[in-house]
C-alpha cells in the first residue's frame, strides 16, 4: 500500500505534475506483487523489475511506430518483449503489460511519446526498488536476493567440500530439470540449498530422540581470560583437544580459544578469543551436523539458559554417535514379514 503510494507520488513530485496528480502506469501493480511477495524470486529482482520494464516498454512505442494495425501490434510487441528481456536476463512478467501499454496508448504514452519508457516507466521501477530494498531491510529480510555461495574446501585443496561430496551433485538437478521439460520460478542453486535443507530436516526428525545431552562432554577444560596463553597451550595438549571455552567467574561462555588464536602476541588470552559456536542440551544432536562439518569448526559449546558452559560436543562426540546409532540398526531384528522364509 505504501510502496505504491508512494511511487506514484513521488514520481509526479519529481516530473513536476504535483502530489495531487500521482504519476503511475498500471504495470507497477504487478511488479509489486512480485516485489513484496515473493522478493526471492528471480522475476523480481532490481534489474529484472526496472529493466524488464523499461526495455518492454521501448519495444512497445517502436513496435507501435511500426505497426498500425493495434491487434498485430499488441501480439508483436508482447512476443518482442519477451525475446529483449530474455536476452537480457531481465525476464519480469509485468514488462509484457508496459509493452501492451505503450501500443494501446492512452493519455500518458501520448504525452511522453519516445520518452514514455523513461518517464514514467523507468523512474517509477527505480522509485518502487528503491521502496521496496527499505521495506525488506526494515522486515529484516534479504533484498536483492542472495543466491546460495558455492560450498568452498576451506583447506585449500581441490576436493570438494565434504558436506558435498555424498549425495545428488548439480549436474543430477540439472538432469532432473531437463528431465521434467518445465521452468520453474526458483534458481538452480537455491533449489540445491533447499533440497540439502530437506535432506537435513530428514535426519534430524528421524534422529529426533537423541538430544545434545545424551552425547555431550560434560567434564569440560575451561579457562579465564587472564590465563596465560602457555597455561592455555598447556591444557590443549594436555587433554588433546582442539579449543578451550573461555568463560568468566560466574562461568558464563565469553568464547573460546585454540592453537590458531594463540599463536599471536600477548602474554594472556584475553585479547586471543574468537566467538563461540553454541546449542542447547535440548536441540537434536543431528541438528549439529552442517556446523561440524563445515571445515573450521571442531568442537560446539553447550550452554543453559544463562550462558553458562554445561557440556562440549565435538566432531568426535558426534561422529562415535552417528557410528552407534547404525550399528544398533544394524544389529536390530527385522520384523518377521521381512524375512526370507526357508523352505
Amino acid at each position: 500500500m505504501i510502496g505504491i503510494a508512494l511511487c506514484g507520488l513521488l514520481s509526479a513530485l519529481i516530473v513536476g505534475t504535483g502530489w495531487h496528480l500521482p504519476l503511475l502506469v498500471a504495470p507497477m501493480g504487478a511488479s509489486a506483487v512480485l516485489l513484496f511477495a515473493v522478493p526471492a524470486s528471480p522475476l523480481a529482482q532490481p534489474w529484472s523489475i526496472i529493466g524488464g520494464n523499461t526495455l518492454s516498454a521501448l519495444v512497445g512505442v517502436l513496435v507501435a511506430m511500426a505497426v498500425p494495425n493495434p491487434v498485430l501490434a499488441a501480439g508483436i510487441a508482447v512476443a518482442l518483449a519477451i525475446l529483449v528481456m530474455s536476452l537480457t536476463r531481465s525476464l519480469h512478467p509485468p514488462g509484457g503489460a508496459a509493452a501492451l501499454t505503450a501500443v494501446f496508448g492512452g493519455p500518458t504514452v501520448a504525452a511522453w511519446g519516445l520518452l514514455f519508457p523513461l518517464i514514467p516507466v523507468a523512474l517509477n521501477s527505480c522509485i518502487l526498488v528503491a521502496l521496496g530494498i527499505l521495506f525488506h531491510r526494515l522486515a529484516k529480510r534479504k533484498y536483492p536476493h542472495q543466491g546460495a555461495a558455492p560450498a568452498a574446501n576451506t583447506h585449500g585443496t581441490a576436493d570438494q567440500p565434504a558436506s558435498i561430496r555424498v549425495g545428488f551433485q548439480n549436474e543430477d538437478i540439472d538432469a532432473a530439470l531437463s528431465s521434467l521439460n518445465e521452468s520453474f520460478d526458483i534458481d538452480r542453486d537455491d533449489l540445491g540449498r533447499v533440497l540439502r535443507e530437506i535432506e537435513l530436516q530428514t535426519v534430524i526428525r528421524v534422529h529426533s530422540h537423541l538430544t545434545c545431552a545424551d552425547i555431550m562432554s560434560r567434564d569440560v577444560i575451561t579457562v579465564k581470560p587472564d590465563e596465560t596463553r602457555e597455561r592455555a597451550r598447556s591444557l590443549l595438549f594436555k587433554h588433546n583437544v582442539r579449543l578451550l571455552p573461555v568463560t568468566d567467574d560466574a562461568g558464563r561462555l565469553l568464547g573460546t580459544v585454540g592453537l590458531r588464536e594463540l599463536t599471536g602476541p600477548g602474554s594472556n588470552i584475553a585479547g586471543a578469543i574468537s566467538p563461540a559456536k553454541t546449542v542447547s542440551s535440548t536441540a537434536p544432536a543431528y541438528s549439529l551436523l552442517p556446523t561440524l562439518t563445515d571445515g573450521r569448526t571442531h568442537a560446539v559449546i553447550v550452554t543453559d539458559d544463562a550462558g553458562k558452559v554445561i557440556g562440549l560436543i565435538s566432531q568426535t562426540d558426534l561422529l562415535s554417535a552417528m557410528g552407534r546409532l547404525a550399528f544398533t540398526r544394524e544389529q536390530a531384528p527385522r520384523p518377521a514379514s521381512s524375512r526370507t522364509a526357508k523352505v
